[in-house]
């Protein structure tokens, strides 16, 4: 062994733990302090408990509670979308057709639905409304992600 390289031994080195558990062992620092010993570690309590020392678990709760926060966003965002209260505005079929639409009274997409609910023949009846501005309507609806009634997908000659 060469000299005066090795640190220095201690024989009595003292350890303390945190749950206040004190026991000798040798090294080469003269105190050492330790979170958990096999006095208080779970494996050999058999007690459950999180040991989280580097706050793991804090940082996991944190990233679960954003994802459930994000998905509520995501479901609330996407239950808007196809919202029957919806403005015919947003559907941008052109300002004739909504003109024609208002007109009659049908301002919301929930209007338009009920409507295509008895036929097409509903809507093709409104003045001003014809074949195309049906087509684009459904276009629209479909796009959106709305449910078109069944008897909107007979087309009547």
């Amino acid at each position: 062994m060469k000299k005066e390289i090795h640190p220095t031994y201690y024989p009595e080195a003292k350890v303390t733990c945190a749950c206040g558990n004190t026991w000798t062992t040798g090294s080469t620092q003269p105190e050492i302090r330790t979170d958990i010993c096999s006095q208080c570690h779970p494996f050999y309590t058999g007690e459950q408990r999180i040991v989280d020392t580097e706050g793991q678990v804090d940082r996991f709760m944190k990233k679960l509670k954003a994802r459930e926060e994000y998905l509520a966003a995501k479901q609330a965002k996407e239950s808007q979308r196809v919202s029957p209260a919806r403005p015919i505005a947003d559907l941008e079929l052109g300002a004739r057709v909504e003109k024609a639409l208002a007109e009659v009274g049908i301002t919301e997409v929930g209007h338009v639905l009920d409507r295509l609910e008895t036929g097409e023949s509903a809507l093709l009846g409104i003045k001003g409304f014809g074949r195309k501005s049906l087509a684009d309507l459904k276009k629209a609806l479909r796009r959106l992600g709305y449910e078109l009634p069944e008897a909107a997908e007979v087309v009547s000659v």
